[in-house]
């Protein structure tokens, strides 16, 4: 797919349309450092949001869960999907309330999923979402059994139409308001891991593997 891609009336910015980004090598970084995803369905008229974790693979979201899951039931239907993901770096304070800000990088990706009915992908995308969140973790752990992989519905959601928008750097103030005596700057926030906690059940001797003790969303 192409680098760059040309925003539609559905994604393109309209305020502040210069922090729109359409590039797919950013929008990927973005998606590639997030945790949770919101993903936005409507049935019988009411809207819904729910949080959930997400993988990628190339040009490919995939989310899962419980075959009974009420969202993922719908959204084999064919109902259309906004996926969210958001990233909060820091939190802006200007000298007027009004202009306060925070700084984020956000994607917002548009489509119809499908559900993924071919084995192979199947276990593409849990290893997918497996290693988006820990990468290493797969291939130390239990592969999923015939009965786990058939109570589990896997959704495939293309990456075609998508933009990102991003916010970064310091207040902006109107211009009468520089001199007012107070101070202003920028508070960052950053997702630190903490040290990993043994299992209580853990086997006696058995180390730490260094993706948990070096853990870092940082690609």
């Amino acid at each position: 797919m192409p680098d760059n891609q040309a925003p539609t009336d559905r994604t393109r910015i309209v305020r502040e349309p210069q922090r729109a980004v359409y590039d797919r090598a950013a929008v990927y970084e973005i998606l590639d450092e997030g945790f949770i995803c919101h993903v936005g369905f409507i049935v019988d008229g009411q809207p819904f949001v729910i949080p959930t974790g997400y993988g990628r693979s190339g040009d490919n979201l995939y989310i899962h869960g419980s075959a009974a899951s009420r969202m993922l039931r719908n959204l084999d239907k064919g109902v259309p999907v906004c996926f969210t993901v958001t990233l909060l770096d820091g939190i802006v304070l200007a000298r007027s309330i009004f202009n306060h800000s925070m700084n984020y990088r956000s994607v917002v990706v548009l489509g119809t999923a499908v559900a993924v009915q071919d084995p192979k992908e199947k276990l593409t995308a849990l290893r997918a979402l497996s290693q988006h969140i820990l990468p290493g973790r797969w291939a130390e752990s239990r592969q999923p059994n015939e009965k786990e992989l058939k109570a589990t519905l896997v959704m495939r959601l293309p990456i075609e139409e998508f933009s990102a928008k991003v916010r970064q750097g310091p207040p902006v103030d109107d211009e009468e308001d520089y001199s007012f005596p107070t101070w202003a700057g920028v508070i960052p926030l950053e997702l630190v891991p903490g040290m990993p906690i043994n299992d209580p059940t853990l086997a006696p001797g058995r180390a730490t593997p260094e993706y948990a003790k070096n853990y870092s969303r940082k690609r």
